[in-house]
């Protein structure tokens, strides 16, 4: 009996990479074996970088709200600590956003947590 070698599911397997492949340099975009390679080394890259854009974006939304907190005469932990206080819920991205964008009313939430 022949063997059979299944040729259209392995075409399709090598097409998959060679699809992921593209907009690579040199030999990863065209040849299967190396494109392999680069498209797994990718895939986690990718991975692992959806979870530490999440701790980056965070650790500058804490920067922007220390800066804009300092400018009021008051550091970013005794702001936080005076939101919980006085029971203002508001997440650190808006509260970014808000000190970037509209400072007065960010001068207006650190009005309430200093009276």
């Amino acid at each position: 009996m022949p063997r059979s070698v299944n040729s259209v599911a392995s075409r399709q397997r090598r097409k998959k990479i060679l699809k992921q492949a593209k907009g690579y340099f040199g030999r990863r975009k065209n040849v299967y074996t190396v494109a392999k390679n680069a498209v797994e080394r990718g895939m986690q890259y990718s991975y692992r970088d959806r979870r530490n854009k999440k701790r980056e974006f965070r650790a500058l939304w804490i920067t922007r709200i220390n800066a804009a907190a300092r400018q009021e005469g008051m550091s970013y932990s005794t702001l936080m600590h005076g939101l919980a206080q006085k029971e203002i819920s508001i997440n650190r991205k808006a509260l970014a956003d808000l000190a970037t964008n509209n400072p007065d009313a960010f001068k207006a939430i650190v009005e309430q947590v200093k009276g």
